[in-house]
């Protein structure tokens, strides 16, 4: 095994003796495993020959015997844990029956006679520092094999220090360690700014219901949405996808877990009271985070079911209705005062006003787009379609021709086909908007798209395109879009063409009202959501007339901490190639975690320690769990090193200043 390497694009190496090792062995060894049985050795006393480990920085030895010792500077026995033990018992049965020596099994594979090599980390080395490669020749090597080693007679070169490698004010660049001053692309491409890549940290730290929970801070449904319903642009905008080639780490996996939290811990009411109009996510959201910072939120709904278009609207096959259930449970809990079936008039609008100290407006869009054509009475809006069908009362016939091919449209096609429809014609102006699970599963079922089509009349044999071509239909649904219904604002609150417009803080033309979500612009339940948490903090902040605003003292325990940057890091600054990219599914939460890459965030995983030429780099212990990482002058000779072996980006090189 000596200078064996383990290339994470392949298996690990593996040698197996059935006797004993021979002298040196595994000198430099840097991964893989070898497995030494012990059995009938050349040397009984001393199964693993003369210094053995020297200089070894990787991978295992599993062996079975008496042995001199081995170099203690650069290797430790560890216990041999029970799926080590299960991997050695049963690959032992193949290496025997490989060299036809299976009545040996029994022998072989008693766990109390075995014993477990492995490196020391860089912080375990003597003395607490790692030792540098000077160090190391005078010490280990040049002891043992002579000056200039195994080639020392044949060269003469002078092996000291090259003098003009600089060290402190003299280098060029200077390596800084930027842990948290830059924004994960995950986290900078959610609407609703969670620190996914935090929230796998937790998961590497065994933080399993943590890293759960804290989702709590940031949204009221974490498995709903992270879990079910959101396109996942945090996927979208992993590093490993966009930059390596690697499969994203699977964020459903956790958002599915957060079914079963429970609600987070409120602080007393105080503050602003704050009136909520619309009960969907974005209504939820806001007062969800109201309540979150000590402040009384009441929502009035018009529906008679909180929960909005997820509740009405969204097929089950997207979102399984207990998932739904138990987070609008906790929402209850959370958010006692709720009004549903409550149909607001300008008076009504007013009266909120004077009662309350802010009014929040989030009623999403209700009222479908249509077009001008003859027969359009024939038409069902696409919500209305799904709102029926979820209510298992809309029928659908043999025939369903759907105008407007995006993903509503294809939820439609999805339930068209549950119900019992067998010719699915999406049809568009364009090539379809729709993407993501919506069009695999109006795919999956049947349905065609087809585009470009322009719609001539409806009429009780179909749709009838401007071509002349007629596309039989039983049923037609419109799904255009919808358009918010405004009847119920005054006239002090501007809009524009349909929509309510807002500044940067949601805030209306009214300063003490704020719009959120589809009454704004159309979006995803992710934006509608992100939209709350951010009115909900301008609220805060404008009623305590201060900024910025901090997280709930509750998240503190999570030690999420980053400056007022939301600049996103940049992708080439993470370094991908440890990373096994056979990788193309995930199976569980530790494999996602371990395969993240902690973007702007250190993962202490110490290769900037090991990589490190001169032993420069040094961890600080900051106390209660924080640390930093500095790289001391006096030995650090600018190579960039550090930041080019970083998974998480968070080394970086900057030019030295000049003295004077």
């Amino acid at each position: 095994m000596t200078m064996t390497k383990f290339n994470p694009r392949f298996t690990a190496p593996e040698l197996w003796v059935l006797g004993s090792a021979g002298d040196y062995f595994a000198e430099f060894m840097a991964g893989g495993i070898a497995v030494i049985c012990g059995h009938e050795p050349q040397e009984p006393g001393n199964i693993l020959g003369f210094r053995p480990c020297v200089g070894m920085v990787g991978g295992k030895i599993f062996f079975r015997g008496p042995h001199h010792g081995y170099s203690q500077a650069d290797a430790k026995l560890v216990p041999i844990a029970d799926e080590e033990w299960e991997w050695l018992a049963l690959n032992m049965a193949g290496f025997l029956k490989r060299i036809k020596r299976t009545r040996l099994l029994k022998k072989l594979t008693k766990r109390e006679d075995w014993q477990c090599i492995t490196a020391r980390s860089p912080l375990e080395k003597v003395g607490g520092k790692r030792r540098s490669m000077a160090e190391f020749h005078r010490d280990v090597w040049d002891r043992e094999l002579g000056r200039g080693g195994m080639i020392g007679d044949l060269t003469d070169l002078d092996r000291s220090p090259i003098p003009l490698i600089v060290t402190g004010h003299l280098r060029r660049y200077v390596p800084v360690w930027e842990h948290r001053k830059y924004l994960a692309p995950c986290q900078s491409a959610c609407p609703t700014g969670m620190p996914v890549q935090e929230r796998w940290r937790l998961i590497r730290e065994g933080k399993v219901d943590e890293a759960v929970d804290v989702a709590l801070a940031f949204t009221p449904f974490p498995a709903s949405i992270c879990g079910y319903l959101c396109p996942n642009l945090c996927m979208q905008s992993c590093t490993r996808g966009v930059a390596g080639n690697l499969m994203p780490v699977d964020i459903t996996i956790l958002g599915k877990k957060g079914a079963g939290s429970k609600p987070p811990p409120l602080p007393p009411l105080g503050g602003p009271r704050v009136a909520v109009i619309g009960g969907g996510p974005a209504g939820i959201s806001v007062a969800w985070q109201l309540r979150l910072m000590g402040h009384d939120a009441v929502i009035y709904d018009m529906e008679k079911v909180l929960g909005g278009k997820m509740s009405t609207a969204i097929p089950e096959h997207r979102i399984p209705k207990d998932v739904l259930d138990a987070e609008l449970t906790r929402v209850r809990q959370v958010l006692p005062h709720v009004h549903l079936q409550q149909n607001l008039t300008h008076k009504e609008f007013e009266q909120l006003k004077t009662d309350f100290d802010f009014v929040v407006i989030a009623t999403g869009a209700q009222k479908p787009r249509t077009i001008p054509i003859p027969g359009w009475e024939r038409i069902i809006p696409a919500l209305t379609f799904l709102k029926n069908a979820k209510l298992e009362k809309q029928p659908v016939g043999r025939r369903l021709v759907i105008i407007g091919a995006g993903n509503v449209g294809c939820d439609v096609a999805t339930e068209a086909h549950r119900l019992g429809a067998e010719e699915i014609t999406l049809i568009d102006i364009q090539e379809p908007a729709s993407f993501g699970k919506e069009r695999q599963e109006a795919e999956r079922a049947g349905a065609v798209f087809r585009f470009p089509c322009f719609t001539q009349e409806i009429t009780d044999q179909g749709v009838v395109l401007k071509s002349g071509e007629l596309i039989p239909a039983d049923t037609v649904v419109i799904s255009i879009g919808d358009l918010p219904d405004l009847g119920f604002l005054p006239e002090s609150i501007a809009t524009d063409r349909g929509f309510v417009l807002v500044n940067e803080l949601n805030q209306t033309s009214d300063p003490q009202v704020f719009a959120i979500g589809d009454i704004v612009k159309p979006g995803l339940l992710t934006d509608a959501i992100g939209a709350g948490r951010k009115a909900a903090k301008a609220i805060e902040e404008i009623a305590a007339g201060k900024r910025p605003h901090s997280d709930p003292s509750w998240m503190k325990d999570y030690a999420i901490e980053y400056s007022e940057t939301s600049e996103r890091i940049d992708y080439s600054r993470m370094t991908l190639e440890y990373f096994d990219p056979r990788v193309t599914e995930y199976n569980d939460l530790n494999q996602c975690a371990a395969q993240c890459s902690s973007c702007g965030s250190c993962m202490d995983c110490g290769l900037c320690e090991v990589v490190c030429p001169t032993a420069a780099v040094l961890r600080r212990d900051l106390g209660e769990g924080r640390y930093e990482r500095i790289s001391d002058p006096d030995k650090c000779i600018g190579c960039g090193f550090c930041g080019k072996c970083c998974p998480c980006g968070v080394w970086t090189l900057v030019e030295n200043a000049p003295m004077g």
